[in-house]
């Protein structure tokens, strides 16, 4: 659809394109992007949309290839301790290609491929071809190998410790929640440790149609389902489900857990039918909650006296639970904590005692709202693959012999060549890594103690990135190639999470000199020698149809009828799910005939204990869920020095780390910088007032961030999200992040040796009224660039 526009000689056209927050119409004159249109079935669509208004912004944008002054100068044999640092100088693509695939060849031929790092952990394109980490995972196998990642920092010790206790992989454990539809036909009571924010049910991987989730939480409301929200943050759960508020003191729901357990097992409320069909290792398990090893009975008032939760209170919720259905669900920020395998595994026996997993509109939920469809996705799911570049969205290729590390290990790993450490029951060392190639991710978001990851990455000879924008991690690059984003190329959205297919067609001209990710690296490859392989010979829209056609075929296996991509390529998104039958959940299954439907653990059931984690004998994680004391947390004797719980949790305003440039994030932002929120209590204490800067600090580190203070916050805890572009300045001979980002201070240690996860939220801080002069944010601005010579 095109039509003149009567301002010039130009023509006005609309191009669907899909986004990890919503799918959406551009109208753009093929230069400018004009608007962002919502589609009409997306009755909850996310102001996040509007920030692709900005996509083409010239302050944030990479226009030229460019390299690091020094690096160009001296190569490989530069000091590393500039990145960040020094200038850069903009080049020709021909030079820069070239740089990059001789670092590339001589890493290869005096290190071996297992010097190069290409984990590119990261969201990056909803699109299913110019999906960065297929592209770069499918160069660098070409190439010869390198080191990959495992796990994600989203759910890396949940997915391990559920592998280990329910054999189901986590990413379709979580897909498989009951709808709250069947909860409020089902259910009495619906719990929910961590909350459901409906801030992260915005977005969606591989893109979403139509969000939905608000009206479907209403019908709980509407059926009087008793709904209670255990987190320190009242409006982790939308208000209009008045929902009780159970705040909870941070890192210690497994103690809470503990608790109701014990509470249910001595009132005889335990579903002992269910634990001797379905579960093996309650009778290893029961001992310790009731004191019996250990001399410490896990009763109400032991569990009171470290969660902040009355012991009255709790003996109610569990007496609730014991007596009716429920859903019990567990947010993926839980397990982002030391020993943060325990409380997955714990919320899980806890389910199992009460007797409802596998029950249609009862049982359990993985994560509800984490991602929209996981939750909210009900049972229309596609069940078909769809045609991929190389991987999926969310998968991962298969390590085989590869060398990995756990994803949250990165800088352990860049500050440790040749040590030991341990993993799920694995011995592994650390590589020796030279060379870092990262497409589609952004470490200086999602990592933790970023300035020990900005000093780790000093150490290797090369980096090379391909990005959009001036990130921090573009800043810290030797090489950066500029690439496109998905308005401004073909591609294709669509995933198994979701049953809208949507064309992704080009409705700007690349900005500047950006090139795609399937361009940056057929470039390199014609240089390296596999240039045939990479490609198959293909243009982008031949890749483009080769993909929509294999979905196609691989939609009519299971009777799914999807247009001729003619007619799919003229069209806008639309919907299968009208073609899709209701899937039965594996947990439906399992309970149903746990014979002929057993789960894939050594046991077949599920693993109250598990002799193969007791095997690896850590005393960080013993063969039951178990309360760990923490050392750092409200209880711990650091509270004294630092006393306010840090809550890093996801924005709303953005999905992580993207578009933070863009308007619907800055808008919300207070003066130019994060939005942290306290009470009223925390903020009298120390003299702030609505609308300050607070200095944010610990021994790791400092930032800036303006305050809002709210009732929706328990005593004791500060939220700060993620995702503020990193941007750390020197005040007065001292570093300090000026823009928010709370991963300065967040510590970079595993959950335990059995996951080796991401613990952010295991993070103590205290806070002050900032009165010096404000260093300017200049993430948003470009970096100096400056000639050679």
């Amino acid at each position: 659809m095109s039509v003149k526009n009567s301002n010039s000689s130009k023509k006005v056209r609309m191009s669907p394109t899909c986004s990890h927050w919503g799918n959406y119409r551009v109208e753009s004159d093929g230069e400018q992007i004009i608007s962002i249109k919502n589609y009409d079935v997306d009755k909850e669509p996310t102001d996040i949309g509007q920030s692709l208004n900005d996509a083409l912004d010239k302050g944030a944008r990479i226009a030229q290839p460019m390299v690091r002054k020094s690096y160009l100068e001296d190569g490989i044999n530069s000091d590393g301790k500039g990145r960040g640092k020094e200038p850069f100088v903009a080049v020709s693509w021909d030079v820069a290609l070239d740089l990059a695939a001789k670092a590339i060849k001589v890493t290869k031929d005096k290190y071996s491929n297992d010097a190069i790092y290409g984990s590119s952990y990261g969201w990056a394109s909803a699109g299913r071809f110019h999906h960065a980490q297929s592209q770069i995972h499918k160069f660098l196998g070409l190439c010869g190998g390198y080191v990959d990642s495992l796990n994600t920092y989203s759910s890396a010790a949940a997915e391990v410790i559920m592998n280990h206790v329910t054999g189901i992989p986590f990413l379709l454990l979580v897909r498989e929640a009951p709808s709250p539809e069947e909860i409020a036909k089902t259910s009495k009571n619906f719990v929910l440790f961590g909350g459901a924010a409906i801030k992260n049910s915005q977005v969606n991987a591989g893109g979403i149609g139509a969000h939905t989730a608000i009206q479907q939480l209403k019908q709980l409301k509407d059926a009087g389902v008793n709904v209670v929200n255990i987190s320190p943050i009242r409006d982790d759960v939308i208000s209009e489900l008045d929902a009780k508020w159970m705040g909870i003191i941070p890192n210690t729901d497994v103690a809470l857990m503990l608790g109701l357990a014990h509470t249910i097992a001595i009132n005889d409320l335990v579903d002992n039918d269910f634990i001797n069909k379905y579960t093996v290792g309650f009778e290893k398990f029961l001992p310790y909650l009731l004191g019996e090893t250990d001399g410490i009975a896990k009763d109400a008032t032991w569990a009171a006296n470290i969660c902040g939760i009355s012991a009255q209170e709790i003996i109610e919720l569990a007496l609730e639970l014991g007596q009716a259905p429920s859903v019990l669900s567990i947010s993926w920020s839980l397990q982002r904590q030391e020993f943060g395998e325990q409380t997955y595994w714990m919320f899980t026996t806890l389910a199992a005692m009460l007797g409802h997993i596998g029950k249609v509109g009862a049982g359990v939920g993985y994560g509800y709202g984490c991602i929209h469809n996981m939750g909210f996705g009900g049972r229309k799911v596609p069940t078909y693959k769809m045609g991929a570049f190389g991987m999926g969205i969310g998968e991962r290729a298969a390590l085989g012999d590869k060398k990995f590390i756990p994803v949250a290990r990165h800088t352990d790993m860049l500050n440790n060549p040749g040590a030991k450490y341990q993993y799920n029951g694995m011995d592994l060392t650390y590589p020796d890594i030279k060379l870092i190639y990262w497409a589609g991710g952004n470490p200086f978001h999602h990592h933790q103690d970023l300035d020990e990851l900005a000093k780790a990455w000093s150490k290797p000879d090369t980096i090379i990135v391909n990005e959009a924008f001036w990130t921090a991690t573009a800043r810290h690059a030797d090489i950066v190639f500029p690439c496109t984003t998905m308005m401004e190329r073909n591609d294709i959205g669509g995933s198994s999470y979701d049953a809208y297919i949507s064309p992704m067609r080009q409705a700007v001209k690349p900005f500047a000199e950006s090139r795609s990710d399937f361009d940056i690296f057929a470039g390199l490859a014609e240089k390296l020698g596999f240039f045939e392989e990479l490609t198959g010979g293909k243009s982008e829209m031949q890749w483009v149809e080769q993909l929509y056609n294999t979905t196609r075929d691989n939609a009519a296996k299971i009777d799914v009828n999807l247009p001729e991509f003619k007619e799919f390529w003229q069209g806008e998104q639309f919907y299968v799910g009208d073609q899709l039958d209701d899937i039965e959940f594996t947990l439906e299954r399992f309970r149903r005939d746990p014979n002929k439907f057993p789960l894939r653990t050594p046991s077949g059931k599920i693993e109250i204990f598990s002799d193969t984690i007791a095997s690896f004998n850590y005393d960080d994680c013993v063969g039951h869920a178990k309360w760990y004391e923490h050392t750092e947390w409200l209880g711990s004797d650091m509270a004294i020095k630092y006393p306010l719980h840090l809550v890093s949790n996801q924005p709303k305003t953005r999905l992580h780390s993207q578009f933070d440039h863009a308007r619907t994030s800055r808008e919300y932002k207070i003066k130019h910088r994060e939005r942290a929120r306290i009470n009223c209590v925390e903020a009298k204490k120390r003299n702030i007032e609505d609308g300050d800067i607070i200095r944010l600090f610990n021994d790791r580190g400092a930032c800036l961030a303006g305050v809002e203070i709210s009732n929706e916050i328990r005593d004791g805890v500060i939220e700060l999200p993620t995702g503020a572009w990193y941007d750390p300045k020197t005040v007065d001979g001292k570093k300090i992040e000026a823009h928010g980002n709370p991963n300065v201070l967040t510590k970079d240690r595993g959950t335990s040796r059995l996951a080796q996860g991401c613990s952010a939220h295991s993070c103590l801080v205290e806070i002050e009224k900032y009165h010096g002069k404000l260093p300017d944010v200049t993430v948003f601005e470009q970096p100096e660039v400056t000639d050679l010579y």
